[in-house]
């Protein structure tokens, strides 16, 4: 196949100059975070410090974002993977939150991001008689009217028989009734990349594996940050006139870096989430569940379910949070309470386990555990942002920069994000109407096209462009037939990935959506991606041998009783970030 002329690609019209997170963009940033002052620089690579940049950026000022390790690779990466006004979240009267996330739901759906974030059908199994459906009813009326039904259908009652032909899957005798109503979903992961690529876009230095490993003064103000270089160890000093600490659960470890006072203090919450084959759960549906504690939720994900999540506190490793047997048996023996063919862990073909930045007071006693958002300036040129709900973070990215903004020395535009639609959202709509002709022009599939749609948006033609000069690209990876080899070479190109679990656990989710979680297909990826990473022979080799390590490491602490064992095994494992520090040395 030959290079397709530009004119020829449906949906393409004239150039289309997009931010490449390559290594030479890699390479040029360190140099540019030495040699620039910025107006913010941005600690935390996660959706929050991602929209937090692209906040900055396009607002007109000079913004850094450094991120330790790989975008989205905390809490970000390992969410329900829903980007959701919160339906719960009305029973503790948080209408605010609610109301919020419900107006950025429909952002994203029809503007931000409609590429990324999708409407998706929920059954809510009516367990009780007389009391349940007006209480469930009212509820999701009340959501609705807050802005839940503008782009997606309004709620719709079933009797037992109705809801059951929805969901054939569920035991006749687990329900009385059901309502349906609809939410979105996300591949949290290639959302908060791209937020952060589009944040270059407009302007903004972005770079992973670099670690911020002190602080900038003069006089009594925080000046900018020192980094490391979590690949190679080189430090460097990033000079801005405001640090906003955009770290997630890391928030205190940055804070306390910096010898400040915090004004509040953020609890780590696991939440365990288990992935199964889609035929192992017969429904048309997403279902959401009511447990002692909160709600359990089976999402359709492509082939597969996702069923979360859990809510245990975790005060171990913060990197690697790991699930244990306990953790799985809980989420099995719920949802098994109400299926039809119950799942077993013969069943499971993926596992992750995130954290939730969850605020806490100074004090036990003051403590107000909520998804709500705090930020603060906790000390001339410096504003911490923490808590939240993935769905709200442009929100929380505003009211930051917004808080920051008082350190800049110039005037500061308002924001614009919600103008902002990110990186493959325009022309989306319209190509997601020629997926036949696209896929004539590059020989796939029509339904790969969708696939890939879903996935990079009007960015495809960049994506399969590769393909077109090395059209062997364009045929599967091997032992995860969902991905083309190309998407692996775009991965390491294109969207910043350096190493292989930044490919197989974000850029794909090859780590979770197979039985071998990855391995089989290590080798073939990690040649793939070698000529664009520079890569020889032994690194190749390292690459693969860490992955595996850190598989066999993930599955053996699965097997075990507790957090503490679970967590020994998954902390041994080798960090593909050979100069990161864990936990940074604090200099007093």
């Amino acid at each position: 196949m030959g290079t397709v002329p530009e004119h020829d690609l449906p949906g393409r019209g004239g150039p289309h100059a997009t931010a490449s997170l390559g290594p030479e963009q890699r390479a040029r940033a360190w140099e540019d975070l030495q040699a620039d002052q910025f107006d913010v620089v941005v600690v935390g690579g996660g959706v929050v410090g991602a929209g937090a940049a692209l906040d900055a950026a396009t607002r007109g000022l000079k913004v850094a974002l450094v991120e330790a390790r790989d975008y989205a690779s905390g809490t970000s990466s390992r969410s329900s993977k829903m980007f959701h006004g919160g339906l719960r979240y009305l029973e503790q009267l948080e209408f605010g939150l609610v109301r919020e996330a419900l107006r950025e739901r429909e952002l994203s759906l029809t503007t931000l991001a409609p590429h990324l974030v999708k409407p998706l059908e929920f059954l809510f199994p009516l367990m009780h008689r007389i009391w349940e459906r007006p209480y469930m009813a009212a509820g999701i009326f009340l959501y609705d009217q807050m802005g839940g039904a503008k782009s997606v259908p309004p709620q719709k009652h079933f009797t037992r028989s109705g809801a059951l032909r929805r969901a054939p899957g569920l035991r006749r005798n687990s329900l009385v009734g059901g309502i349906r109503y609809y939410d979105t979903v996300v591949d949290d992961a290639r959302h908060t990349m791209t937020v952060a690529r589009t944040a270059a876009h407009y302007g903004a230095v972005v770079r992973t594996s670099t670690q911020v490993v002190g602080f900038l003064r003069e006089a009594d103000r925080v000046s900018g940050v020192r980094v490391r270089d979590s690949e190679d160890g080189r430090t460097a000093e990033v000079r801005g006139h405001v640090v906003i600490n955009a770290a997630g659960v890391w928030t205190d470890e940055i804070q306390a870096l910096s010898n400040q006072r915090g004004r509040f203090r953020v609890r780590a919450s696991k939440g365990v989430h288990i992935v199964v084959p889609r035929d192992r759960i017969v429904s048309e549906a997403a279902i959401i569940l009511r447990t002692e504690k909160s709600v359990l939720f089976v999402i359709p994900w492509g082939g597969h379910w996702i069923i979360g999540t859990t809510d245990t506190d975790w005060n171990l490793d913060l990197a690697h949070p790991a699930a244990t047997k306990a953790d799985i048996d809980y989420i099995l023996g719920h949802v098994n309470k109400v299926l039809v063919t119950p799942l077993t862990h013969d069943d499971i073909d993926g596992v992750y386990a995130g954290l939730r930045p969850l605020l806490a007071g100074e004090s036990d006693e003051t403590s107000k555990l909520s998804r709500e958002h705090a930020v603060a300036r906790v000390a001339p040129g410096m504003v911490a942002i923490a808590g939240g709900k993935y769905t709200t973070y442009r929100v929380m990215a505003e009211d930051a920069v917004d808080l920051a903004a008082e350190d800049v020395p110039a005037r500061v535009a308002p924001s614009i994000t919600e103008k902002v639609p990110l990186l493959g959202a325009d022309g989306y709509f319209a190509l997601a109407n020629q997926t036949v002709q696209v896929g004539q022009v590059y020989g796939l599939h029509p339904y790969r096209v969708k696939h890939l749609l879903d996935r990079y948006g009007s960015l495809i033609h960049e994506v399969l462009e590769l393909g077109s000069r090395t059209p062997e690209l364009l045929q599967p990876i091997t032992d995860a037939p969902d991905y083309l080899q190309v998407e692996a070479v775009y991965a390491a190109s294109r969207e910043g990935a350096l190493h292989l679990e930044d490919i197989l656990a974000r850029r794909m989710r090859i780590s979770i959506e197979y039985p071998h979680r990855g391995v089989n297909c290590a080798e073939q990826v990690a040649e793939l991606v070698a000529p664009v990473l520079g890569w020889d022979r032994a690194a190749i080799d390292r690459e693969v041998a860490t992955y595996r390590a850190r598989v066999e490491a993930e599955i053996a602490s699965q097997r075990q009783p507790d957090d503490q064992s679970a967590d020994a095994l998954r902390a041994a494992a080798p960090e593909a970030r050979a100069e990161i520090l864990e936990p940074v040395p604090i200099a007093r």
